[in-house]
């Protein structure tokens, strides 16, 4: 089942290094791609982590990286339909990123609609895809920015340790910025996802409880966890994802599990989305029906679907 006519974009962001961001991004787009789904990775960190953990390891030597598209969508010149795009193995594309970047970042500063230029290189391929997964880098700059604003959700991974938990902070202060200042008011929040986990120790079972009542009632904080492995890590070197690195491990088993949780989500935001045209179809059909055409408290159904849609999925910014 197609979900949607155009791609979601999720945009896989923590300020903080050593969360799992390349590791997710790569392992969970391919376990979209075992699915059935048409999934394109976006690196859009400088130090090229995604493009050399999926095989590329001399990533400076790409005639086409993601620096060189998003310079043309800044000098306005067109974009090819598939151009800068890679194939992988496991049936996945890859839109690779280099050292470059870092100055197309310093140079985006001075740029008319700064943020929005990842969003015009990624416009044509939602056609194309079901799923894009953007891998952030470890900060909140320009290039970060431009991933938030091209971005349906933000799925956060979170390394199961307190300094990383209290890091969560000033990522969600950033997303409320994004939402404040329209640069993207339709982003949502895919959910928390902990990882490298250790269930077997007090420490890391604290840290899971804490986050899930810190945030689990404002924002999803996905059932499945990411163990800790060593295999997991070994990957990047190996350039496999761990699916092919070690396909009966937990870690293997975890990222499965996780672009399941993903689609059923998905699903259920259809659904939702589907429901609230149908209410809103049958509410202006009412208008001008004499008595009927009068303003009416919300029902308690409407107020179930706002809700859904805001309450649980979306961020709750300050005002």
């Amino acid at each position: 089942m197609k979900i949607s006519k155009k791609a979601t974009t999720i945009a896989i962001v923590n300020q903080k290094g050593g969360t799992g961001k390349t590791t997710t991004c790569e392992n969970l787009g391919i376990g979209l791609a075992m699915e059935g789904k048409k999934v394109l990775l976006v690196d859009t960190d400088p130090q090229g982590s995604l493009t050399i953990s999926m095989g590329w390891q001399q990533p400076d030597e790409l005639p086409a990286t993601l620096s060189t598209l998003m310079q043309k969508a800044m000098n306005d010149q067109p974009i090819q339909p598939g151009e800068g795009i890679l194939h992988h193995a496991e049936g996945v594309d890859l839109i690779p990123a280099n050292i470059e970047l870092a100055g197309l970042e310093v140079a985006l500063v001075n740029s008319m609609n700064r943020e929005k230029m990842l969003k015009q290189v990624l416009d044509g391929a939602k056609r194309e895809y079901d799923y894009i997964l953007l891998d952030c880098t470890p900060s909140l700059g320009m290039l970060t920015i431009n991933a938030l604003a091209a971005a349906d959700t933000a799925l956060i991974p979170v390394q199961a340790q307190y300094l990383s938990a209290k890091g969560l902070e000033q990522l969600l202060q950033t997303i409320c910025k994004v939402h404040r200042q329209k640069i993207n008011p339709k982003l949502k929040i895919e959910g928390i996802l902990l990882t490298m986990t250790d269930s077997r120790t007090n420490y890391g079972k604290q840290i899971d409880t804490l986050i899930r009542q810190a945030y689990g009632s404002k924002i999803k904080v996905f059932e499945q966890t990411i163990p800790r492995s060593v295999r997991a890590a070994e990957t990047s070197a190996a350039g496999k994802s761990i699916f092919q690195y070690d396909p009966k491990s937990k870690v293997a088993e975890a990222y499965q599990s996780l672009a399941k949780e993903v689609l059923v989500d998905a699903e259920k935001r259809l659904k939702r989305s589907t429901e609230r045209s149908r209410f809103k179809c049958w509410n202006q059909s009412s208008e001008g029906d004499g008595e009927n055409s009068k303003a009416s408290p919300a029902s308690p159904r409407t107020n179930r679907i706002a809700f859904e849609c805001f309450g649980s999925s979306r961020v709750r910014c300050a005002s």
